[in-house]
Formats: C-alpha cells, sequence, structure tokens
C-alpha cells in the first residue's frame, strides 16, 4: 500500500500535536522518520500500515463467516426438485469459489 503525502501528513501531524518527538533517524522498511512518544520509538507509517492490514483481515474473516453461513443454509434447505437443486447447486459453487479466493488473499 503506497501512502500519499497527504496521507502520511493526516498520521504525522497528530502526532507533533500530541508532543511525539521526530527523530533524525528513519525507518529501515518503509523510510519514514521515526517518532518517539512516551519513550518508546516508532515508524508511524508502519503502524498505520499495520492497522489498516488487520482492519482488511478482520473485514475478510468477517465476509468469510457470512459466506460459510450462507453455504450451511443452502445446504440444509436442500429442495427435491430437480431444477430448483441446481439452482441451491450453483449458488453454492459461487460461494465456494468466493471463500477460495477469500482464503488466497488472507494467507
Amino acid at each position: 500500500m503506497v501512502l500519499t503525502q497527504e496521507e502520511i501528513r493526516k498520521i504525522i501531524t497528530p502526532l507533533l500535536l500530541s508532543g511525539a518527538k521526530m527523530l533524525d533517524r528513519h525507518c529501515p522498511k518503509c523510510g519514514s522518520p521515526l517518532f518517539e512518544l512516551n519513550g518508546r520509538v516508532f515508524c508511524p507509517v508502519c503502524e498505520y500500515r499495520g492497522k489498516q492490514r488487520k482492519a482488511e483481515m478482520t473485514e475478510m474473516k468477517d465476509v468469510e463467516e457470512i459466506l460459510n453461513e450462507k453455504l450451511k443454509e443452502l445446504a440444509r434447505t436442500l429442495p427435491e426438485n430437480i431444477d430448483e437443486l441446481e439452482k441451491y447447486l450453483n449458488v453454492m459453487e459461487k460461494i465456494i469459489n468466493l471463500l477460495e479466493r477469500y482464503k488466497k488473499l488472507g494467507g
């Protein structure tokens, strides 16, 4: 995830206003200036990215749970009519494909 200068400013400005000190060292991972606050040295950009990834993973887990529930619901209510059954199986196949994609994205 590449951040724009504006996004970086939105991350760094509140730190400066809260009393964090910008150090003359840079993050070896992303090149952003390191900060110190309450004795802790950190990279605000990497922390922001980590929080974003965590939020995305949580969102993916939520979607995965919803898809799994829908799949279970469909499996519990399979119709006896062959045409309706075919429709159900097509929907179930699509849900399974989505779940497989989410698992690949999530690692």
